[in-house]
């Protein structure tokens, strides 16, 4: 007798706690774009969960997707105009389904070692660790770390309870001290009404503009963490599913050929949202398409009210979920504790990525030249 296959999509309490796995890294980055330019609340959010919802139907295991890290630290920090990201967005989009066309990420697949793609989880991981206990967790003073403490507790007693997934109650706490000390009803009800995203083209000026300021600094990271990683972490966890580097690549580009034409932000997908979202208990693309169906119906029903919405979840819950998620990730690296070589090389592109300027760039190269030296034996690490 042979096991039934799993299901590709289901909705049970482990898919609806896995749902919040990567809210903690998506959601500030979003509102921060949306604050720092003229983005339309409605039309990012909307698009956003539209595209949640199209990776969980298409890869049927929790893929979720993610804002373009480097162009939204760029955007948010030197308040780059609505128009040039929708144009970086769409050359990013163009890039990659060149390098999907023409064979060239399955090349480049071939030519970074599994070690190097490890040292990319790493650094992330640790980028993401500093972020929850830097930023998020002292965000509310003494009563922030007393929350922080309660929804730390909740997640390491519940982590990998199927019964009790643990992402529900840290997020329940979450909403019960919003309700109690921040949420403004008469505020939030007078806010309700449709929103839809409208259709814009960007200039060909705003594309090159967007390629240059944008998407070049985001290339090295997308093909290391949105394409190689994700790869790799969609092979531990789901092995019985297994994806192309081009098939990730394809959805990508897919993505940032929509996203600029409605008002979206560029996106992608990435290894810690899926460590994430299975941390927390999904294992389909249920939890994927419940993520995408919150962010869908606050832009539809909430974006004149966003001011409201953004300041109402604690930041030390999402600081926590955070946590986890690069906990998950920084475990990944544990197959490579045996090979001196192999380990040396992960904590090299770990430290990279955490600590130079274009630092995933710099260490995917400096990894990969150290790893095919190592194995000519024209360097030694150690094994």
């Amino acid at each position: 007798m042979t096991r039934p296959a799993p299901p590709r999509v289901r909705f049970d309490r482990n898919e609806l706690s896995g749902a919040f796995g990567d809210l903690g890294t998506d959601f500030p980055l979003i509102v921060g774009m949306i604050l720092a330019t003229d983005l339309d609340p409605a039309a990012v959010l909307i698009m956003f969960g539209a595209m949640q919802i199209l990776t969980g139907l298409i890869y049927g295991i929790p893929m979720p997707a993610q804002p373009l890290k480097a162009m939204a630290v760029i955007v948010i920090t030197q308040r780059v105009s609505g128009a040039v990201l929708a144009g970086g967005g769409l050359a990013i989009g163009i890039v990659m389904l060149a390098l999907v066309a023409s064979g060239l990420i399955d090349a480049l697949a071939r030519a970074i070692p599994k070690a190097v793609v490890r040292g990319i989880q790493f650094g992330l991981g640790l980028q993401l660790a500093a972020l929850a206990l830097k930023d998020y967790l002292p965000a509310e003073g003494f009563q922030g770390y007393a929350l922080g403490a309660l929804a730390f507790a909740i997640v390491v007693l519940l982590i990998g309870n199927r019964r009790f997934p643990p992402a529900l109650f840290a997020i329940g706490l979450g909403l019960v001290y919003a309700f109690v000390w921040r949420l403004d009803v008469s505020a939030l009800a007078g806010s309700v009404g449709l929103s839809v995203p409208h259709w814009s083209t960007p200039t060909w000026e705003h594309v090159w503009t967007g390629f240059l300021v944008l998407a070049i600094p985001q290339i090295p990271l997308s093909l290391g963490n949105s394409i190689l990683a994700t790869q790799q972490i969609a092979q531990d966890l789901f092995p019985h599913k297994p994806l192309t580097v081009r098939r990730i690549g394809f959805t990508y580009s897919l993505m940032n050929l929509v996203n600029p034409f409605f008002g979206g932000v560029p996106t992608c997908h990435g290894s810690g949202g899926m460590a994430g979202h299975y941390a927390f208990g999904a294992r389909t693309g249920g939890s994927v398409i419940v993520y995408g169906s919150m962010f869908l119906g606050i832009g539809l029903f909430l974006a004149s009210g966003f001011d409201q919405v953004v300041h109402l979840f604690p930041k030390p819950v999402l600081g926590v979920i955070l946590l986890f998620e690069a906990l998950t990730l920084i475990g990944l690296v544990r197959d490579t504790a045996p090979s001196k070589a192999d380990f040396s090389v992960v904590v090299l592109v770990g430290l990279c990525a955490v600590s130079l300027p274009y630092g995933y760039v710099v260490g995917m190269v400096a990894g990969a030249l150290i790893a095919h030296l190592s194995k000519r034996n024209v360097i030694g690490l150690g094994r």
